[in-house]
């Protein structure tokens, strides 16, 4: 009998050891999305001698975590996977536009399509919207019957990754080191996410101007490793 593919087989009911499978495979370095491409300013931080070692990263890591973009994108989650169709796609555009680096939104736009496309790939039929990626994550999380916190959890955990292995290829900064930053976040991520879980993203706001102007600066660099 021939090999049928995930789409033409459907997919199957999930337990919650699956369950936890699919989170590891939503957060992996190999999911087909382009993250590594991206450094989300950080390539301007780095060049403009603002970010020189591991422990400027992780201060830098750690103030998005409290007042970044991220933050906001994260706390959004919950209420995007309970969305009907057309409030989701509205609510992720406007998420969409507090991005203000054409570059963020180019990246945005990217990563969710290949999200979604990813999800049609793997027989999960994603509904036909055009979604960023704060938007492709949360129907992700729908579509794999992830809980709510540890969707959030794994946004926040993602984004971090993505920025240490970029971090590793501008600062004099190891593969290492880069772990063990990491795991040092791992409680600030845990507690972040539980606490925006809870809240009510319509009441949060940004501080990240820091990070707004480093990604509008990207594209004036002379020479560039990232997308962003």
């Amino acid at each position: 009998m021939a090999a049928q593919s995930p789409g033409a087989m459907g997919m199957a009911p999930r337990s919650a050891g699956s369950g936890r499978l699919a989170l590891l495979q939503l957060v992996s370095p190999a999911l087909p999305v382009g993250a590594f491409s991206y450094a989300e300013g950080l390539e301007v931080l780095v060049q403009h001698g603002l970010l020189q070692d591991a422990a400027g990263v992780e201060a830098w890591l750690r103030a998005e975590l409290q007042r970044g973009a991220v933050t906001v994108e994260a706390a959004w989650l919950p209420r995007l996977m309970l969305a009907p169709d057309p409030e989701l796609r509205d609510r992720d555009a406007w998420l969409l536009a507090q991005r203000e680096a054409p570059e963020l939104r180019a990246q945005q736009r990217q990563m969710g399509g290949s999200l979604l496309r990813l999800l049609a790939d793997l027989g999960l039929e994603p509904p036909a919207l055009d979604l960023a990626w704060p938007g492709a994550f949360a129907l992700a999380g729908r579509a794999l019957a992830i809980p709510a916190q540890e969707l959030v959890e794994a946004y926040l955990y993602g984004w971090v990754a993505n920025q240490l292995s970029a971090a590793v290829r501008l600062v004099p900064l190891g593969p290492t080191r880069a772990q063990a930053v990491q795991w040092g976040l791992a409680p600030v991520i845990a507690a972040r996410a539980e606490s925006l879980v809870g809240a009510d993203p319509d009441q949060l706001w940004t501080g990240a101007v820091g990070a707004s102007l480093a990604q509008l600066r990207h594209a004036e660099l002379y020479s560039r490793l990232f997308r962003s």
